[in-house]
């Protein structure tokens, strides 16, 4: 059995989808692919992919042999082109990781300025708030903000947005005054659930900080929910300039306490820790890296 060549079939069938597909593309008949990945799965002595009336799908050692064998298929495509002199183009498929709010307000746009520059990729952009492990869920690469980046992975700090606090004019009439933060006390405040689960807050200025306890009986994992709670009205809260930028510049929200600071929330862009990345990795990330500091409400991190 040619190893090489039943793995490249392999990989395909899985970014595919079905036995048809790969062999269609391969210019195979359907037996003699199937045969090439049964003799795979007997020569590691695993099975790579479980078989249904519904489809296929890999098993737990096929996700993480597909994650591995696909590094290898592209290296040596990468060292083809390489060897005669020209350079590949991009090809094949992107899977990004990113939190929900992030993607729908911020990350759409630039994901499909990639796919214009780069028509031979497919891009699949999952949004959610919950931590991902990169390899067992075949993710190339995530877009984080604030969470302390996992030990297992390569992170990239390319972007800073600075918190502000920030409340509706409808709240702030009738509200009890607010000078100082101190003054906090008297609100109600909205909270990101999984933020600070202390309640405390931290302010600085001029070199001092200013620790203080908070209160609200709304919490949210949602960073649009907490949006939309902060221009109804429901209290007043802190959050990331991307996600409010546009409502203080139409009045929707008004900023509170300008001379105090509150930590902000830096973003990373992470990835496998791996020494070869494929050739679309690489570009998409230097694509992210040079724009997401331009996006609204980001800025270059501290160095």
């Amino acid at each position: 059995m040619d190893t090489f060549r039943a793995l490249h079939l392999f990989t395909r069938v899985i970014e595919l989808g079905s036995f048809t597909a790969a062999a269609r593309e391969a210019g195979l008949g359907q037996p003699a692919l199937s045969k090439a990945i049964a003799g795979l799965e007997q020569s590691l002595g695993v099975r790579l992919l479980a078989r249904t009336t519904s489809g296929l799908s890999p098993t737990d050692e096929g996700r993480r042999f597909y994650a591995r064998g696909r590094e290898i298929v592209e290296d040596y495509q990468e060292a083809v082109a390489d060897v005669r002199g020209r350079t590949r183009q991009l090809t094949g498929t992107l899977r990004v990781n990113a939190p929900l709010g992030l993607g729908e307000l911020r990350l759409g746009t630039l994901a499909l300025a990639f796919l214009k520059d780069n028509p031979n990729i497919a891009l699949e952009l999952v949004l959610n708030d919950r931590m991902v492990d990169l390899i067992e869920e075949g993710m190339d690469v995530a877009v984080r903000l604030g969470h302390p980046p996992p030990p297992d992975a390569v992170a990239r700090e390319v972007a800073y947005s600075p918190r502000l606090l920030v409340a509706s004019p409808a709240y702030l009439q009738g509200a009890a005054r607010l000078e100082a933060p101190e003054d906090l006390a008297a609100h109600e405040y909205l909270w990101f659930a999984g933020l600070r689960p202390d309640n405390v807050l931290e302010f600085a200025r001029n070199g001092k900080t200013a620790k203080i306890e908070a209160h609200g009986r709304f919490r949210v994992n949602s960073s649009l929910a907490l949006r939309q709670a902060l221009v109804q009205g429901a209290g007043l809260g802190s959050a990331p300039a991307w996600l409010v930028g546009d409502l203080l510049e139409t009045g929707d929200l008004v900023r509170l306490l300008p001379d105090w600071t509150l930590p902000g929330q830096a973003l990373h862009l992470v990835y496998p820790s791996r020494r070869y990345l494929p050739l679309r990795v690489r570009a998409f990330l230097q694509f992210m890296a040079e724009r997401l500091p331009a996006l609204p409400g980001f800025e270059q991190p501290a160095r």
